[in-house]
């Protein structure tokens, strides 16, 4: 079995707790469809237990998600949190239970107010009891909170997962939870481990940003548990979006894997990711989240191909790679932005018929019959209220395309009827993810 590095999205739980502006359920959706079009192996949804409304987002975001993709929800080492994780994701086809404790001497003493076994036997009863509640195609994870500042007690760490592991675990996820821990001390911490358990025990990194080396963290961290025969996974987020100073950054370590020294040629990725759709998802993401992307972000900055020196200049001329890692046509940058310097025609709350297909008109996108037209305005229309923001071209391809889903989670409720072509249509695609439209 060829070992390489896996890519698990955690935006829309660990992104979503950066500070910005709260996102609707629509905005998740369609985040989470850019996602599993792009081709991440998995995607932790949220955290159920933490409010009702995170609840209801991971229920659906499970009920649509494609069979190839894991579907991961966050819980404590406490059976209420692990059965309302359970509840939200066990309809999808491949459905992970994410619980977590810290084991740091520093947290177990002062935060946890705990003895360490104690929190060992926390940790071995929550995967037990998430192994028995789980449904069987069902898989578990289990992290150590600021496992970075565990150097001290890492035997006490290591026994502790051998017993998680024996209990059910398939994942250990290791986090730098607060980078405190240059990245050769981090990875020495994460080689201890994977030396100590059995090698199918997937190796899952999850660094924060702290310091600016979560990508670098992430990265080699994965790389030394492949070079040791374990397959690992690397958690990122969208424009390295998280608490703090944020994440690792998805594109920034997808890069580093295919394109720098120590990776180029040697490591393969997941073939299902499909680079040239980053440019596309970090703009939306930075849309919804209200965060622009940094000028100077890897990738996807305005300033990531920009090149004013003379020197710099005349040698991206001659050749790109004098100053270029990596070409923008790879990321799907490239293609001209349109903006409207003259007559602007929108669609919203008072969109009228004429204006709508007007609109969509320059989508490329067409009606079969009124019908089919009047319910999409309609849906655009609430939507427009839904979001309080004019609606973007992809939210308006999404509408076109998923008009049963757009309905369904919106805030308002919209008039809806399907009939006619529209109903054959919705129909025909029930249950069906259609590619690459958004």
């Amino acid at each position: 079995m060829t070992r390489q590095p896996f890519f698990y999205d955690i935006t829309l739980r660990d992104g979503n707790q950066s500070l910005k502006k709260p996102w609707n359920l629509s905005e998740k959706e369609l985040i989470f469809k850019k996602l599993t079009e792009f081709g991440v192996q998995g995607i932790e949804v949220g955290f159920p237990a933490s409010s009702e409304l995170d609840f209801q987002a991971c229920k659906r975001l499970a009920e649509i998600a494609p069979e190839n993709t894991v579907i991961s929800a966050l819980a404590r080492t406490v059976e209420k949190d692990i059965l309302k994780g359970i509840e939200a994701i066990q309809h999808c086809a491949k459905p992970r239970l994410h619980t977590f404790i810290a084991m740091s001497p520093f947290n177990m003493k002062y935060v946890l107010n705990k003895e360490p076994h104690e929190v060992r036997k926390l940790a071995v009863e929550a995967v037990a009891f998430a192994k028995e509640k789980l449904p069987k195609n069902g898989e578990i994870e289990f992290s150590i909170e600021h496992f970075g500042d565990c150097a001290e007690n890492i035997d006490y760490v290591i026994e502790t997962l051998k017993d998680v592991v024996n209990a059910g675990a398939h994942v250990i996820n290791l986090p730098n939870t607060v980078e405190r821990e240059r990245v050769k001390n981090f990875v020495t911490l994460v080689e201890k481990v994977y030396n100590a358990l059995p090698k199918d025990i997937i190796i899952s990194v999850h660094c924060h940003n702290d310091l600016g080396m979560a990508a670098g963290c992430s990265v080699l961290g994965a790389k030394a548990a492949i070079d040791a025969g374990v397959n690992a996974y690397i958690n990122t987020a969208i424009n390295g979006m998280g608490e703090r100073a944020g994440n690792a950054d998805l594109i920034s370590c997808l890069l580093a894997v295919l394109k720098s020294s120590g990776f180029g040629g040697k490591y393969k990725i997941d073939p299902n990711i499909d680079l040239s759709k980053a440019w596309k998802l970090a703009k939306y993401t930075a849309y919804a989240f209200g965060v622009p992307i940094p000028i100077n972000q890897p990738a996807v900055g305005r300033n990531a191909f920009a090149h004013e020196s003379g020197i710099h200049a005349d040698g991206a001329l001659k050749d790109r790679r004098n100053y270029e890692l990596y070409d923008y046509e790879e990321l799907g940058r490239g293609e001209p932005e349109i903006v409207e310097t003259g007559r602007m025609i929108t669609t919203g709350e008072y969109g009228g018929i004429k204006g709508f297909r007007n609109v969509f008109k320059n989508l490329e996108l067409e009606f079969h019959d009124e019908d089919e037209a009047r319910n999409i305005l309609e849906l655009c229309r609430y939507a427009n209220v839904h979001t309080q923001k004019p609606l973007t071209d992809s939210e308006l391809r999404f509408i076109y395309y998923y008009p049963d889903i757009a309905a369904k989670i919106m805030t308002v409720t919209p008039y809806y009827i399907p009939t006619g072509e529209l109903k054959k249509r919705v129909d025909a695609n029930q249950n069906t993810m259609p590619g690459a439209i958004i």
